[in-house]
């Protein structure tokens, strides 16, 4: 692999994006590259293969999600990107943001994973697709039924390739892979690199560049990391303590196993913490709902099992809590990842147990220091503290707006009353929109059909003005029910 130091670029006007990707960026409130980031995006514009040795937390995703909004061709049908993740929620995650970057571009994205309805899958594939973001085992039921066609996919995306690898995903890897165009780019990532990567890396990609950003980045400096002995029975009182003197706007307590999340949430309830849970063992909608609900914070505490470290990306985590240690090194690097991101401050507390000791002496091998031990709170802090802990837990969370919040501002997303079962297409839209005065191709964003229904939406402020004039001008021949729709992302 050849190492690239020199592809530092600083300002955006540097990589020669698109006027529609520039507007997405900034309203996304990017304000300079992370140090991954200016990296990775000039050498992917290149076309070159990449491997990506970055931290959690350092901004990776949008490294190779602005890349692939630049070089894919709205004009094909057919996907061009494929991104592939190890976890459904890292899936809708990537999607939402590659989503949003290429919001003004007008491309399609899909998300395509387990637990979830094949066939709603199936029809969203068959529509203009340009990025699919997806699971292996769910990739592959796709490509084997027929219904996700990778012949024009000319950009790969091996995304957390170590906790890929960690869940025992290399054979299906390498199964997609093999059932590619070999006339590819391809990008992998990941937080560590073991030989089974390496091996993966001579064998699939071409030459590929290494672009190694050190563990001692922003994302590890900006994590207060304390750590403190317990017996297992005590922990729900240091807790108590710990998060009355931290007092956090935002908070995860991670737990290893599904019984123990119940557990401590059924506690924490009877506490008064406006607190969910989110783990395995539930419903992929339950696990959404309450992930899109964190985000926003409507409530301050999520207690979870790992599953939920790949795939949250909430901006303003002030505290992870490490209630049981994790029993791998590199859990306890994502889980605490959570937190400190992309240049903010956080802190990371862990609960050792007597019998820990060799976790602990593996996390501190991995991370190349020990975590600091520090005593329990005094009686007379914690006392100190309650009242305007109380005063927080009563006073309502101030709700955050979603990421793509600001982009939708000027958008206005429409529903038609008629869909492919009325043999509507999207010209019949385009056609109808352009005849409407001061609307141009550049004014109408992504139109989906499905079989009863329409959804377009409206770019540049000129909804309103647009859906008045619909109430009156035939579509394809005859007047149809045009209303507003609340959601800009369905």
């Amino acid at each position: 692999m050849k190492r690239d130091d020199q592809m530092i670029k600083t300002n955006l006007n540097n990589y020669q994006l698109s006027i529609e990707l520039l507007k997405a960026i900034s309203m996304l409130n990017f304000k300079d590259f992370t140090k991954v980031q200016k990296q990775v995006i000039p050498v992917m514009l290149q076309e070159k293969d990449i491997v990506v040795k970055s931290p959690t937390g350092s901004g990776k995703t949008a490294a190779f999600a602005i890349p692939i909004c630049q070089l894919v061709d709205w004009e094909e049908n057919k996907p061009q990107a494929l991104v592939i993740t190890p976890t459904r929620e890292l899936a809708i995650q990537v999607k939402e943001d590659i989503f949003n970057i290429g919001r003004f571009k007008r491309l399609k994205v899909a998300a395509i994973y387990g637990k979830s309805p094949f066939y709603d899958q199936e029809k969203e594939l068959k529509q203009k697709t340009h990025v699919v973001v997806g699971t292996p085992g769910r990739i592959i039921d796709h490509i084997e039924q027929g219904t996700f066609d990778t012949s024009k996919i000319k950009y790969l995306v091996i995304d957390e390739a170590d906790e890929m690898l960690n869940m025992g995903f290399v054979d299906q890897i390498e199964t997609i892979i093999n059932g590619l165009s070999k006339e590819r780019v391809t990008v992998l990532l990941s937080a560590t690199m073991p030989k089974d990567i390496e091996n993966l890396c001579d064998k699939y990609m071409k030459d590929p560049i290494l672009i190694e950003v050190e563990e001692e980045n922003e994302a590890a400096d900006n994590i207060c990391q304390e750590r403190y002995n317990v017996n297992e029975m005590d922990k729900i009182n240091l807790l108590r303590d710990i998060t009355i003197v931290e007092n956090p706007d935002s908070c995860i307590i991670f737990c290893n196993t599904k019984q123990k999340v119940d557990e401590l949430y059924s506690e924490l309830s009877k506490l008064q913490y406006t607190c969910r849970k989110i783990h395995g063992g539930m419903e992929q909608d339950d696990r959404l709902r309450i992930m899109n609900g964190f985000k926003k914070g409507y409530f301050r505490y999520l207690v979870a099992t790992d599953v939920a470290a790949r795939g949250i990306d909430v901006d303003n985590i002030t505290l992870v809590v490490n209630y049981d240690l994790p029993e791998d090194k590199e859990s306890y690097v994502h889980r605490i990842g959570r937190t400190g991101r992309i240049g903010k401050l956080g802190t990371a507390i862990t609960f050792v147990t007597q019998n820990e000791s060799r976790f602990l002496n593996d996390i501190h091998q991995y991370i190349g220091k020990e975590i600091p031990l520090k005593e329990s709170p005094e009686k007379e802090i914690v006392n100190n503290a309650k009242e305007e802990f109380t005063f927080k837990m009563n006073t309502a969370p101030e709700i955050k707006e979603t990421k793509g919040s600001e982009l939708s501002q000027e958008i206005m997303k429409l529903h038609i009353n008629a869909g492919k079962k009325t043999k509507m297409r999207a010209m019949d839209i385009v056609g109808t929109l352009c005849s409407i005065e001061g609307m141009t191709k550049a004014d109408i964003g992504i139109i989906n059909i499905v079989d009863i229904s329409t959804f377009v939406e409206i770019l540049n402020n000129k909804g309103e003005a647009v859906f008045q004039k619909l109430q009156n001008t035939p579509i394809k021949g005859r007047l149809r029910t045009v209303s507003k729709v609340n959601s800009t992302l369905s």
